[in-house]
């Protein structure tokens, strides 16, 4: 059977996770993945395995003890491989916002009065007010605008801002409001050739496909664990030939020992562990699907992500047929989702009506979605939306279905909204 034939299996993804058959939750279209996924039922195993009997200081000699630690690096490693880095090249946070911050408190050493940074205001704050943070040290901040019409990021508008006082570039691989993927393959080519460093936001693009760092080529990328079916941990990609040379923000007896120079305070143990939990979720996805078993964990990542895409791109552009048709739906970002130039994660508002009223109206019909700014603030300014009440966002991922879609529409014409 060739890959064009082979399609997601729905019905068992959605058999891997508990919540689609918890009395509490099932009877519900879950719509706010961009905010926090579900979790598969072997993250929920490996936590409580964890909790039951090895919740002990790791790496000691005795039983639970050693079972502990080995868990926890097994854990790192299966994700360094899931994303193409090594073991020594990621860590595990609390969250994308504090390890960025602690970067960002690592990367200012290379940062002398009048260097310059480029932040966008397409971005969470989490990749934003970090890095916005070093003005304080003399550092030069300069703003990558998006396209008030479009809400896209240009190339061409990121050439006027580069130059040999750039020190650091730090850019979302996709908008968690625009929904529009950016090319960060290409966007970081351009960068490097003036030595800038490039740290990729990736929150809002690993749900729909883990990436390729290598492939990519990012000096740093982060990602949320919590929207990629695990717990609510962060975790930073940093380049081994980089992440040598910062400065330790770490117990003193650490310094060197990289990458927990970054990593204050280490990880939760048992939240680390369970990360194995994800890694067998997408092992027994690919055994669903493939016959062929003896490949890389990164090749099995890749033909999952094709799946995903597939299957993402059909219920997306449902939706969005929907939205496009309706007059008062005012979409953020394109219309129609091609060749993965765009997540299903759609933000709008609706004419005459406030944002929180909308999400009101649609939960009342057993719609799990919501309206804020998303910590997104300066891109809705730039947009002329009201950062206060926001918009609506609707965000699915490879788990939801054509009757979750037919659920909204369904909801949007019960409710009146649109009248």
């Amino acid at each position: 059977m060739t890959l064009e034939n082979i399609k997601l299996d729905i019905d068992y993804v959605r058999s891997q996770f508990p919540a689609f058959k918890d009395p509490l939750s099932k009877d519900w279209s879950f719509f706010e993945n961009a905010g926090g996924s579900y979790v598969p039922k072997n993250v929920i195993d490996k936590l409580t395995e964890f909790m039951t009997a090895t919740k002990v200081q790791p790496y000691a000699e005795y039983p639970m003890s050693k079972i502990a630690g080995e868990n926890m690096d097994m854990a790192t490693e299966l994700f360094a491989k899931m994303i193409n880095a090594k073991n020594n090249e990621i860590l595990i946070g609390g969250s994308t916002s504090i390890n960025l911050y602690v970067l960002s408190n690592a990367l200012k050493k290379y940062i002398n009065p009048g260097d310059e940074i480029i932040v966008t205001n397409q971005d969470h704050e989490a990749n934003i007010g970090a890095w916005r943070r070093l003005e304080k040290h003399g550092a030069k901040i300069k703003e990558w605008g998006l396209n008030p019409k479009t809400g896209e990021l240009e190339i061409d508008s990121l050439k006027k801002l580069l130059n040999k006082k750039t020190k650091i570039l730090a850019v979302t691989h996709c908008s968690n409001i625009v929904g529009s993927i950016n090319d960060l393959k290409s966007i970081t080519k351009l960068a490097h050739e003036y030595d800038v460093f490039v740290i990729g936001d990736g929150v809002s693009y690993a749900p729909h496909g883990l990436p390729d760092v290598k492939e990519l080529d990012v000096d740093f990328y982060a990602f949320s664990l919590y929207k990629t079916y695990g717990p609510h941990l962060g975790l930073l990609y940093g380049k081994k030939s980089i992440l040598k040379r910062l400065p330790n923000q770490n117990h003193e007896f650490l310094d060197g020992d990289v990458p927990y120079t970054l990593n204050p305070g280490g990880p939760n143990h048992e939240e680390l562990s369970c990360l194995i939990g994800i890694s067998e979720y997408f092992e027994n996805l690919y055994n669903h699907h493939f016959e062929t078993k003896e490949v890389s964990i990164i090749k099995k990542i890749k033909k999952i992500n094709e799946l995903i895409t597939e299957h993402e791109e059909k219920i997306g552009n449902l939706l969005l047929d929907f939205y496009n048709s309706e007059k008062k739906i005012k979409l953020i970002g394109r219309k129609k989702i091609i060749n993965k130039d765009r997540a299903p994660t759609f933000a709008f508002t609706v004419e005459g009506k406030k944002s929180k009223e909308v999400s009101d109206a649609l939960t009342k019909h057993h719609i799990a979605l919501r309206n804020d700014n998303f910590y997104a603030w300066r891109c809705l300014n730039a947009l002329g939306i009201d950062t206060n009440d926001g918009v609506v966002r609707s965000s699915m991922v490879h788990y939801n279905t054509t009757e979750d879609v037919n659920n909204l529409i369904n909801a949007f014409q019960k409710s009146d909204i649109l009248a």
